[in-house]
């Protein structure tokens, strides 16, 4: 009895592997295939025309044709992988995947759009809505899908913190003509399982100063500047540009850029913790950026340039 107990179980176990790992069928693929080529014109014309009534046009029916297609049974398993002006990330685990993407409204403003799709056998999905305007203190409150930061995100690193698991969401906001903003967000998921963003868990000790906290970090640097915000994989950091004070070229006033060093926060016990200048390389002129992709093999979404 025990015997046909396990192999009963074994088969079962192995039915709902297999059952997991059922590919697209032919249709499913044809109508996620032409779902994307819908997803590309649109896209494209979201963040390249030229023409504004064409650009809002096309960005009002960009998240409905989204919707559309991830409403294909099995959408998970489609990558998207030609479509190459909406950033997708995914964590390590792919328990869910990430889309946002940028509308350039006029030269100081940009708004953005996203969605989550979590990995599940029928769609689960969160429409993110763009409410920067309206948030008030960045680094410190705490936000939802509804009320959402907005960002084209170019990266996701995984963390724990007391065996709870949160995302890091490195993000890029066009923000205004003279000023860029790179951000990084922290996603989680509530015990409804709706995503939250913010928390507090970059943490800041200087000697002689006070500790400071931060649910989010937010660089705000001159549009002439190339800043640098992301994971080293290498040094096991979140690595970013140092910023000095320094008069705008163009009658701007102050603006923020780069000195050539850098600064950090290192994981500790599932916080952040602060490092101040981990690189000491200071320029005696503040870098200016080269074109935006120059000979780099991948773009700012970490997909193949042709």
């Amino acid at each position: 009895m025990k015997i046909a107990i396990v192999l009963t179980f074994c088969l079962c176990t192995t039915a709902l592997q297999a059952q997991k790992k059922v590919p697209l069928t032919d249709a499913q693929l044809q109508q996620l295939q032409l779902a994307e080529d819908t997803l590309i014109q649109l896209s494209h014309a979201v963040v390249n025309d030229s023409v504004e009534t064409t650009r809002f046009a096309a960005a009002d029916a960009l998240l409905p044709a989204l919707v559309r297609a991830l409403e294909t049974p099995k959408s998970f398993d489609y990558k998207f992988e030609r479509l190459k002006s909406i950033s997708i990330q995914y964590p390590p685990d792919s328990s869910f995947r990430i889309f946002t993407w940028q509308l350039y409204v006029d030269k100081d403003e940009y708004r953005y759009s996203g969605a989550i799709q979590m990995n599940a056998s029928e769609l689960k999905l969160y429409i993110l809505k763009d409410q920067s305007a309206n948030v008030l203190n960045v680094e410190q409150e705490h936000l939802s899908a509804d009320k959402w930061y907005g960002a084209v995100y170019y990266n996701l690193k995984e963390a724990k913190n007391k065996n709870v698991k949160y995302y890091l969401l490195f993000g890029f906001d066009a923000y205004s003509f003279f000023t860029k903003r790179k951000i990084i967000d922290v996603l989680s998921f509530d015990k409804s399982g709706k995503p939250t963003f913010g928390a507090p868990v970059f943490v800041q000790e200087e000697k002689g100063k006070p500790t400071t906290t931060k649910k989010r970090l937010l660089l705000e640097y001159s549009a002439a500047s190339s800043v640098r915000l992301n994971y080293d994989e290498t040094m096991q950091m979140i690595v970013y540009d140092h910023l000095i004070p320094m008069e705008g070229q163009y009658g701007e006033g102050l603006v923020w850029v780069p000195d050539g060093s850098y600064q950090a926060y290192k994981l500790e016990k599932g916080t952040w913790k602060y490092q101040s200048m981990v690189l000491h390389a200071i320029m005696n002129e503040a870098p200016r950026p080269n074109p935006i992709l120059d000979t780099r093999t991948k773009d700012i979404f970490g997909k193949k340039n042709k």
